[in-house]
């Protein structure tokens, strides 16, 4: 055989052999924004939705992820925990669980919104997928004692499972009006964005310490 046709099948199968040991290109981290209407981005387009505004703010700062969106406008606890388990994909490396704006409003014992979410967290957790847990406050209102049994959840679960905690998901929002809709309820485009910048440094941290970094 010719010795440049000898040459050319040895670098073949040199070039072969490196395509075989060259690591995969790794995979965007999936992560799950968890929630109800807040979550869900209640009467705006898609594309203003909280999830689809934190991945683009991500993406822009190196970091490779996907955030899928599962908020449920009017959703419960209740109703996230039955609806969990299949919402959530296997691979999933992180949920931001966001839940219980509609337990309060409903005036929904909050030891039962605890038990809620307290069991959303376990089973998540057992399941290799980390929680970033998103605080909610009860409505004015529902008074100084339902305020008080409800508002002291979060911190009890974060602390129980040793997750990390963004207190109040509407820092921010909730008292400015024009960062609203017209229900007074609910952030517009420009508030959903107010609430990702505020929620970012918390965000960034968590992504980290799952090795997830720019």
């Amino acid at each position: 055989m010719p010795f440049k046709a000898t040459h050319g099948i040895f670098i073949a199968i040199a070039l072969a052999m490196l395509a075989l040991v060259r690591p995969a290109a790794a995979e965007p981290a999936q992560i799950v924004g968890f929630g109800d209407s807040l979550m869900a981005g209640y009467e705006l387009p898609a594309e203003a939705a909280f999830p689809v505004q934190l991945e683009r703010v991500l993406k822009e700062k190196g970091l490779d992820v996907v955030i899928a969106n599962a908020g449920v406008s009017g959703d419960t606890t209740s109703g996230g925990l039955a609806r969990i388990e299949w919402s959530v994909p296997d691979g999933t490396k992180a949920v931001i669980l966001e839940l219980g704006a509609n337990d309060a409003l409903r005036g929904i014992a909050p030891e039962k919104t605890e038990q809620n979410l307290d069991k959303m967290v376990s089973d998540l957790k057992k399941r290799g997928i980390a929680v970033l847990l998103v605080g909610m406050l009860a409505p004015p209102n529902m008074g100084a004692e339902y305020a008080e049994r409800f508002n002291g959840i979060y911190e009890r679960i974060a602390e129980k499972h040793q997750v990390p905690l963004y207190p109040f998901f509407l820092d921010g929002v909730v008292t400015q009006p024009h960062l609203q809709l017209e229900d007074g309820m609910h952030p517009n485009e420009k508030g959903v964005s107010v609430m990702v910048e505020k929620m970012l440094p918390t965000i960034e941290q968590f992504l980290k310490s799952l090795g997830v970094s720019g």
